[in-house]
C-alpha cells in the first residue's frame, strides 16, 4: 500500500500516467483509507480508463464522501465501462442511497451495466424488507424481459441472495419465478442459475418441488 500511495502522489502532477495506473491497481486490490484523498479526485479525471480503474479501487476503498460523485458518474457517465464500474462498486456501499439508482441502471443502462447493477442489488437490498422489495420487482421484471441470458442470470442469482431479507407473498412470487425460469428459460446458463438459487434456499418445500420436476422429466 505504501507503494500504491507513492505512485498515485508521483502521478498527481499528470506527469506520469502508467505510475497512476499502477497505483490504481494496488488499491484495486487493497484497502488503505490514506488512498481515499488521493482517488476520489480521479473520478473527474478526463481519461475514462483512470476513471474507470479509480471507480474500482473506490469499491474496494469505501468511503462516504465518494457516493455523490459515484452516483453522478452512473447517471451521467458517457463511457460504458465507467458505468459498469459504477454499477459494480455500489453493491460495497449498502447503507448509502444506491437502490433506486441502481434499479434505474438496471431498467435503462447498456448490457454491462445492467449486469453488475443486478448484482449489486443483491447488497445493496439486503437490510431488510424495505430495501429488499423494490429490489427484488425489479430483479423478477428483469429476470422475465431482459433480453440478454447474463443479465438473467444475475437476477436469478440475486434473487437468490435476497430470498431471505424479503417476506410474504413476496418470497412466494420469488420462488415461483425461479421455477418457470428453470424450467422455460432458452438459455441453459439461465436455467441452471435459478436451479441453483433454488437449491440454495434450502427450504424443504422447495426441494420436494424440485424432486417432483426431477421425477417427472422435467430437469435431469
Amino acid at each position: 500500500c505504501d507503494l500504491g500511495l507513492q505512485l498515485l502522489r508521483v502521478g498527481a502532477d499528470g506527469s506520469s500516467h502508467d505510475q497512476r495506473m499502477q497505483g490504481l491497481r494496488i488499491f484495486c486490490e487493497h484497502r488503505d483509507p490514506r488512498a481515499l484523498p488521493l482517488l476520489l479526485p480521479l473520478l473527474e479525471a478526463s481519461c475514462p480508463i483512470l476513471r474507470m480503474s479509480a471507480v474500482y479501487a473506490l469499491g474496494r476503498n469505501p468511503s462516504p464522501l465518494a457516493v455523490e460523485p459515484l452516483l453522478a458518474l452512473l447517471g451521467a457517465d458517457d463511457n460504458g465501462y465507467v458505468r459498469k464500474a459504477v454499477a459494480w462498486s455500489l453493491g460495497n456501499y449498502p447503507e448509502a442511497p444506491v437502490l433506486n439508482p441502481l434499479i434505474r441502471a438496471l431498467q435503462v443502462d447498456i448490457a454491462a451495466v445492467r449486469l453488475w447493477a443486478a448484482s449489486s442489488l443483491a447488497d445493496a437490498g439486503c437490510n431488510g424488507p424495505a430495501k429488499a422489495d423494490p429490489a427484488a420487482a425489479q430483479l423478477l421484471l428483469s429476470l422475465r424481459i431482459d433480453s440478454e441470458p447474463a443479465v438473467r442470470s444475475n437476477s436469478a442469482w440475486a434473487l437468490g441472495r435476497l430470498y431471505g431479507d424479503l417476506v410474504e407473498p413476496r418470497q412466494q412470487v420469488v420462488v415461483e419465478a425461479l421455477l418457470h425460469t428453470m424450467v422455460h428459460d432458452a438459455e441453459s446458463g439461465v436455467r441452471d442459475e435459478a436451479r441453483l438459487a433454488l437449491e440454495q434456499l434450502e427450504q424443504p418445500e422447495v426441494l420436494e418441488r424440485l424432486q417432483t420436476l426431477v421425477d417427472e422429466g422435467l430437469l435431469s
